[in-house]
């Protein structure tokens, strides 16, 4: 009997098939490798990062070659026929996504974010074809925008050369191969694969990791804490930017949505209009161990001093902010929800919809919560909410439609605004400061406020250059100082009252590590807890509503050495402005007499503050 002939597969086959995917789309490998590479090399997260010698993500090269191996591999899952129309489509969608990601980089100093995006689905084709006519130029062409059109080009020309070498290759006899020879050569080819596979996990593995953090984070607000983290994921390519951005405002249209169904909670019993001006004024990066008023030993704060000591300023002395992130902070200031409530900041409706309702006019003047299109994540998180058009028209009367070098600006677009008409019985003012926000030398007119130089700094810990920072920050608050007195002296004549708090506090070289900014860890010792959490918080009132409400600044000056979390303070404002509502809560009014004492503070929804304070 014939014995069958076992069939033997060769081992040299099964690693040659490593090789296959980049064998079988070579042109597809090297041109999106090569896109991808110039993107990575062109464009730096944030622009203006290149002067602080900023580089390109350091293993954007591996990370690179396994994405688009894994592509590639995917690809040979398509039969050959197919897998061209793909291929196609594929090249389309990436060279376009990276024209527009490097256009937004030359134009507006930024990749692809999701403002970027928000604005593009508010836009209408007229508003489009002006944006076109506007920004499309040779200029444009000549710039980085160039190399992305000058790699398509090359694509065509190769493109064309292969179907007429393919062409010529039908019309000529060769030699046959070695097939064994080819079966090595894979081979090879194969194990150089599997090494740069290894390789390229191994380095890269710690991204995609956090990229699925990043990917499967439940709302934007984890979005937002996720990149404070110091292992981020790098979205190192416009189509990671892209994903990311769609993801993003997909996590802010549920949370939109939700405050639209609250927004059917807002009722309004009645209205005594208690104070007919409320002004709140919202500050930035305050560390409130650098106010004069709070016992700083430099003058950061001369004209707060002056209306503190004639009587019409109180400061409170126990007030902390709720996190040490501007949106954060806003969301929970703005909604009637409170920290350790059940749901989300987003179930309950937003304050200045409950006053407009009551009949005030709402005015909202910001520095900085205007959509731009290079804003970065944290302040779209702080703002989508404000910006959507429907929220917008529901909380407020008045916007300005323009940010501001210097906040002194805000005070001219508050004079140029519309004020309200004999129907308004009240009228609610929220300034919103850009403050000391990073870089401190950029909140000040350097020429007429540079008060505070390095020379007057008895820290010899501290090198020169922290000298000089610490010397910009104080003079950004004596600046400040200059924009708040300026602001009640808009209200001296009415009766009113002006709130202050800024939105969170700022490291500025107290203590070690000795830094300036922000740190965003998850253990909140109370280090960090006096320097970003602890603010500083005043009620100016107006000589008419001092005369006419004895009993209500009587309240006020009782109330500034309780306790209280920024995120109680709608409650307050309630109360000033006498709206009768089923929301308003006594507990959460700092100056009623039912105010809960005894409630935790509890800091970035983790940490109890006054345990790790009595800790210290």
């Amino acid at each position: 009997m014939r014995k069958r002939r076992k069939n033997h597969i060769n081992p040299l086959k099964w690693i040659g098939w490593l090789f296959s995917p980049i064998l079988n789309n070579g042109a597809f490998f090297v041109f999106m490798f090569a896109l991808g590479w110039l993107c990575t090399q062109l464009e730096i997260m944030p622009y203006y990062l290149r002067d602080r010698g900023a580089k390109p993500y350091e293993l954007s090269a591996p990370e690179l070659f396994l994405d688009i191996y894994a592509i590639c591999a995917l690809l040979m899952l398509i039969p050959r026929k197919i897998r061209i129309f793909f291929k196609a489509l594929i090249y389309i969608f990436f060279y376009g996504l990276a024209i527009v990601d490097m256009y937004c980089y030359v134009r507006f100093e930024s990749t692809l974010t999701p403002t970027m995006l928000m604005l593009v689905n508010e836009t209408n084709g007229h508003e489009a074809r002006e944006f076109l006519t506007g920004y499309l130029s040779w200029d444009i062409i000549k710039s980085s925008v160039g190399w992305i059109l000058l790699l398509i080009l090359a694509h065509f020309l190769w493109t064309v050369i292969r179907l007429y070498l393919g062409k010529m290759h039908q019309r000529m006899v060769l030699p046959k191969v070695n097939e064994g020879l080819i079966t090595g050569l894979k081979a090879v080819m194969g194990c150089v694969v599997a090494w740069m596979l290894f390789s390229t996990i191994s380095q890269t593995w710690d991204n995609k990791v956090a990229m699925h953090r990043l990917f499967t984070c439940n709302t934007i607000g984890e979005v937002e804490h996720e990149l404070t983290r110091k292992d981020q994921a790098k979205l190192y390519v416009p189509v990671y930017r892209l994903a990311f951005g769609v993801y993003v405002n997909r996590l802010a249209s549920k949370q939109i949505v939700q405050l639209k169904a609250a927004s059917r909670l807002v009722q309004v019993d009645s209205c005594s209009y208690r104070v007919p001006n409320i002004v709140l004024v919202i500050g930035e990066s305050y560390n409130k161990h650098h106010s004069q008023l709070y016992g700083y030993q430099k003058e950061t704060t001369p004209y707060q001093m002056m209306m503190a000591e004639d009587g019409s300023l109180i400061p409170f002395t126990d007030v902390v902010s709720s996190w040490n992130l501007t949106s954060f902070v806003f969301k929970h200031m703005l909604s009637l929800y409170a920290v350790g409530d059940s749901g989300e900041w987003c179930d309950k409706p937003l304050f200045p919809e409950v006053f407009r309702k009551a009949g005030y006019h709402v005015t909202f003047i910001t520095n900085q919560f205007l959509p731009k299109a290079k804003e970065a994540v944290y302040d779209f998180s702080g703002n989508f909410f404000l910006n959507d058009p429907e929220l917008s028209d529901r909380q407020f009367d008045v916007r300005n439609t323009q940010t501001y070098s210097f906040d002194e600006g805000l005070l001219k677009a508050y004079d140029q605004c519309s004020k309200p008409d004999g129907k308004c019985k009240g009228n609610l003012v929220i300034f919103h400061l850009m403050g000391s926000h990073v870089d401190y030398r950029a909140r000040y007119p350097r020429k007429t406020f540079t008060h505070f130089t390095p020379s007057m700094y008895d820290r010899p810990e501290l090198t020169d250059k922290q000298k000089r920072i610490l010397a910009e920050y104080d003079n950004s608050l004596r600046y400040n100082d200059s924009i708040l007195y300026a602001i009640t002296q808009r209200f001296a004549d009415k009766d009113a009252v002006v709130i202050y708090m800024p939105d969170h506090g700022e490291e500025i070289f107290d203590g070690k590590p000795y830094m300036y900014g922000r740190m965003h860890g998850a253990n909140i010792d109370y280090r960090l807890a006096r320097n970003e959490m602890e603010i500083p918080f005043w009620i100016w009132g107006s000589p008419q509503y001092l005369w006419n409400h004895p009993y209500g600044w009587l309240a006020i000056q009782n109330a500034k050495d309780r306790p209280m979390m920024t995120d109680a303070l709608p409650h307050l404002l309630l109360y000033l402005g006498g709206i009768s509502t089923p929301l308003y809560r006594k507990d959460l009014d700092i100056v009623s007499p039912d105010y809960n004492l005894k409630r935790p503070r509890i800091l970035k929804g983790v940490t109890d503050y006054d345990e790790v304070k009595n800790e210290e």
